[in-house]
C-alpha cells in the first residue's frame, strides 16, 4: 500500500516548518562504557489519565454490527481486498535487529539513557494494548464474520510484532517488561464500540504521522539518530496506515458512528481527547524531542495538521474544525486582531 501523502495545495499553505533544536544540556552523549547491571524486569508505568490504557468492549454488540445478515453496509468486496493486503505481510521480515542496537545503548548515558527507557516502555505498553484489543475482537467474531475477524488477527500480529520488537529494544539497557502480567495486572477500560472505532481510528493515522515525521526528520539530520529503532519508522508506519485504513472502511459500514449529530459530536470529542492527550504527553516529555533534535510544540503541530488533512475526507468538518482550532484560528487572531472567542462561537455553531 502506498504511503499517505498530505494533499500539497492546502498543506503546502499551512504547514509550519520543524525547527531543528540543539538544547546544550541534552545533547547525545556517548560513552564506550558498556552498562554492566544485570538484566530486570521494568516495573509497569503507573497509571494515569496519560498513561497507555488496556481496552475492552461490548463484543456482543461488536458481533450484531459486523454481521452480513443485519448490517447491508457491509461491503465484502472491500473487506475481502483489505483482507489480502494484510496477507501480503509487507514487513515480515522487516523487524530484524542487528548489533547496532546494543551498542548505541551502550553509548547513551545520562538522563537521554532514561528518556529512551522511558519512550520504549510507553511505545511497547501502547502497541501490546492494541495487541490484546484486536486478538480478542479476531477470536469473537470468527463466526459472525471471518474476513473481518482474520483482519483484526493479523493486526494483533503486527501489534505483537511492534510490541516485542520495542521490549527487545529494552533490553538493550538491560531491563524487559513482563508483557503477561501486564495481561493478567493491568486495568482494563470499558470502551463502547463507536468509541473503539473513533479512538483506535485516530490512533491509529495520528501514529503514521508521527512515525513517519520523526524518520524523515532523523534521515535529513543523522547526527541525532543515536538509536538504530528510528531506521525502521518508514516501513513500520505502513502497518498503522493499514490499519488506519480498515477502521475507516468499518466507519463508512456504520454511517450511524457518522452522520447524526449525536455522533459528530462524539467524532468532535475523541478529535479533539487524541489531539489533547499527545499534545500534554509529549510536552511532559520534551526533553526526549530535544534529545532528537525536535521542537516538540512544532512536531505536535506538524502531525496534527497531516493527520487532520489526510483524515477530513473520513470525518468530514469535525477534524477540520479540530485544524481550525488549534491552527488556523490562532494564526488568524495573531494576523487580523480578531476576537478569539467570537470566532470559535461562529465556529462550533
Amino acid at each position: 500500500m502506498a504511503l499517505v501523502e498530505p494533499m500539497p495545495s492546502l498543506s503546502a499553505a499551512i504547514r509550519p516548518s520543524i525547527r531543528i533544536r540543539k538544547p546544550p544540556s541534552l545533547a547525545v552523549r556517548m560513552s564506550s562504557t558498556a552498562a554492566s547491571a544485570t538484566p530486570a524486569k521494568k516495573q509497569a508505568i503507573k497509571e494515569s489519565l496519560l498513561t497507555p490504557r488496556f481496552y475492552t468492549t461490548d463484543f456482543e454488540e461488536m458481533e450484531r454490527l459486523f454481521s452480513t445478515e443485519i448490517n447491508k453496509n457491509l461491503k465484502e468486496e472491500e473487506f475481502d481486498s483489505l483482507l489480502q493486503e494484510f496477507k501480503t505481510d509487507y514487513n515480515q521480515k522487516h523487524f530484524v535487529r542487528n548489533s547496532e542496537f546494543k551498542e548505541a545503548a551502550d553509548k547513551l548515558q545520562g538522563p537521554l539513557r532514561q528518556i529512551f527507557v522511558e519512550f520504549l516502555e510507553r511505545s511497547c505498553t501502547a502497541e501490546f494494548s492494541g495487541f490484546l484489543l484486536y486478538k480478542e475482537l479476531g477470536r469473537r467474531l470468527k463466526k459472525t464474520n471471518p474476513v473481518v475477524a482474520e483482519i483484526f488477527s493479523l493486526m494483533s500480529r503486527d501489534e505483537a510484532r511492534h510490541a516485542g520488537f520495542l521490549n527487545k529494544g529494552l533490553s538493550d539497557f538491560n531491563l524487559a517488561l513482563d508483557l503477561g502480567f501486564l495481561t493478567k495486572a493491568r486495568k482494563y477500560t470499558f470502551f463502547k464500540p463507536k468509541f473503539i472505532f473513533y479512538a483506535t481510528y485516530l490512533s491509529e493515522k495520528i501514529g503514521y504521522w508521527r512515525y513517519i515525521t520523526i524518520y524523515r526528520h532523523l534521515k535529513a539530520n543523522p547526527e541525532y539518530s543515536c538509536y538504530p529503532i528510528f531506521k525502521y519508522f518508514e516501513n513500520w508506519c505502513q502497518d498503522e496506515n493499514r490499519h488506519g485504513d480498515f477502521f475507516s472502511a468499518l466507519m463508512k459500514a456504520q454511517p450511524q458512528f457518522l452522520n447524526d449529530w449525536k455522533a459528530k459530536l462524539w467524532a468532535r470529542f475523541f478529535c479533539l481527547s487524541v489531539y489533547v492527550t499527545m499534545y500534554l504527553n509529549d510536552c511532559q516529555r520534551s526533553a526526549f524531542y530535544e534529545g532528537i533534535g525536535l521542537d516538540t510544540k512544532e512536531f505536535d503541530m506538524h502531525v496534527i495538521i497531516e493527520a487532520s488533512i489526510v483524515l477530513i475526507s473520513s470525518l468530514h468538518c469535525v477534524l477540520l474544525c479540530i485544524l481550525m482550532h488549534f491552527i488556523i484560528i490562532p494564526q488568524f487572531h495573531i494576523w487580523t486582531g480578531t476576537n478569539h472567542r467570537d470566532l470559535l462561537i461562529i465556529l462550533f455553531n
